[in-house]
């Protein structure tokens, strides 16, 4: 049925309430309306069989109704106070007398000659009943009316409301990064939904666009880079050793580890990365990937685990986490227990024991050329990207969380079964 504060329930809490002020607003004038004439009908009969009551053949005038000149009251006390001062002021008068609930009358009167008064009453019962019988049925017939319109009413605004869903989820994907996701609105104009999915379409274009501007740019630096870096690489080599050569080569081994980081994100950008799964004993495999870092870290494997996985792409993944425990959580002289790396059947966790991840990358994952905080140390932020995404091109999953004992940086890497 849907969340209850959803588009769909407000709209038909809306039906309901314009139905029943409608519906209220349409008795209460039907109802003064019909009672009104019902007093104008009493009033005029009871005239009409007074006047007949007094005329001198003490019958009744034409096409009057009879009434006996016994019923006539001529004393006041029979009368109600109000009839007999209205009477005695304006000289005839009529009241609807209310006084017994079940049994209303309608009263004329009329002053005589002598200064008396004369009046008649008319049972208005029957009057009565009618009245309340279209007011029941005017009630019940609202009701019903409203207990069919209501679900109605529900049922044509979940269309809308499900267009609305549509729209919602593609902005979703879109966030989520499925840069294709569309709402199949197309461009064509009609109601405010379909301009909302024609926007959400519109910009999800853009973005996609400036992304891909951006992977082009990226790539194409990356690779007018290289050339030249090779250059500079060889040329360094050539350097006369000493403290400023080794600088320079030190800052070299930098600009290309950037450049091949850089070549490397507009490949998985592509898509053109294909993985080369065989099974692979997972704990030498992570176990000599930490050792190629040339990085201290204290490696411990559960059992003889072997994994289906891509051992190229797998051993890039560790060396990434590894360096980025060292680079953002090890302090100077802790290298020896800074850095645990634990292999499972299926998983490998790199903990450090550093001021954690920043909260902005936990919540949004990593993102290049942003480290996240200043406590975390300087860097370009490439490593976990990288990392994360040659995990998708492996088919696993890479998440990122702060241990609850020190806040240390918890990396976990789940293989696919």
């Amino acid at each position: 049925m849907g969340y209850w504060r959803s588009l769909r329930w407000k709209i038909a809490l809306l039906v309901a309430v314009a139905c029943c002020s409608i519906a209220f607003i349409v008795g209460v004038l039907v109802h003064g309306s019909t009672y009104d004439r019902s007093m104008n009908d009493g009033a005029a009969k009871a005239y009409t069989a007074l006047d007949g009551a007094l005329a001198p053949s003490g019958g009744s005038t034409d096409g009057a109704d009879s009434v006996d000149v016994a019923h006539v009251v001529y004393n006041p006390e029979e009368m109600p106070a109000e009839l007999v001062r209205k009477a005695r002021e304006d000289g005839q008068a009529d009241l609807y007398d209310e006084s017994r609930r079940y049994s209303p009358r309608m009263w004329a009167a009329q002053r005589l000659d002598d200064g008396g008064l004369a009046a008649v009453s008319l049972d208005m019962t029957p009057d009565q009943l009618s009245r309340r019988a279209l007011d029941r049925n005017m009630w019940k017939y609202s009701l019903a009316t409203l207990a069919v319109i209501v679900p109605l009413s529900a049922i044509a605004a979940e269309l809308p409301n499900r267009r609305l869903r549509r729209v919602a989820r593609t902005a979703r994907r879109i966030a989520s990064g499925d840069l294709a996701a569309r709402t199949g609105a197309g461009r064509r104009t009609g109601d405010e939904i379909t301009e909302i999915s024609a926007s959400v379409d519109t910009m999800a274009d853009s973005l996609q666009d400036r992304l891909l501007n951006e992977q082009r740019f990226t790539a194409d630096v990356a690779h007018e880079l290289r050339t030249p870096l090779m250059g500079l690489v060889t040329s360094a080599g050539l350097l006369p050793e000493g403290e400023a050569t080794e600088l320079v080569r030190d800052r070299v081994r930098v600009l290309r580890t950037l450049v091949e980081d850089l070549l490397e994100i507009s490949r998985l950008d592509a898509d053109a990365e294909q993985a080369d799964i065989r099974p692979v004993p997972l704990g030498e495999v992570v176990a000599e990937s930490v050792a190629r870092t040339g990085l201290v870290a204290r490696v411990t494997v559960s059992g003889k685990p072997v994994a289906a996985t891509d051992p190229r792409r797998l051993d890039r993944i560790v060396a990434n986490l590894v360096t980025n425990a060292h680079r953002h959580g090890v302090e100077p002289g802790q290298e020896q227990a800074a850095v645990e790396v634990t292999v499972g059947e299926r998983t490998v966790v790199v903990r450090d024991h550093g001021p954690g991840f920043p909260g902005s990358l936990l919540a949004d994952g990593p993102r290049r050329f942003r480290t996240g905080v200043a406590e975390r140390g300087r860097g370009h932020g490439l490593g976990l990207t990288i990392a994360l995404g040659q995990a998708q091109v492996i088919g696993a999953t890479l998440t990122f969380a702060n241990a609850a004992d020190d806040g240390g940086a918890v990396a976990t890497l789940r293989l696919p079964g």
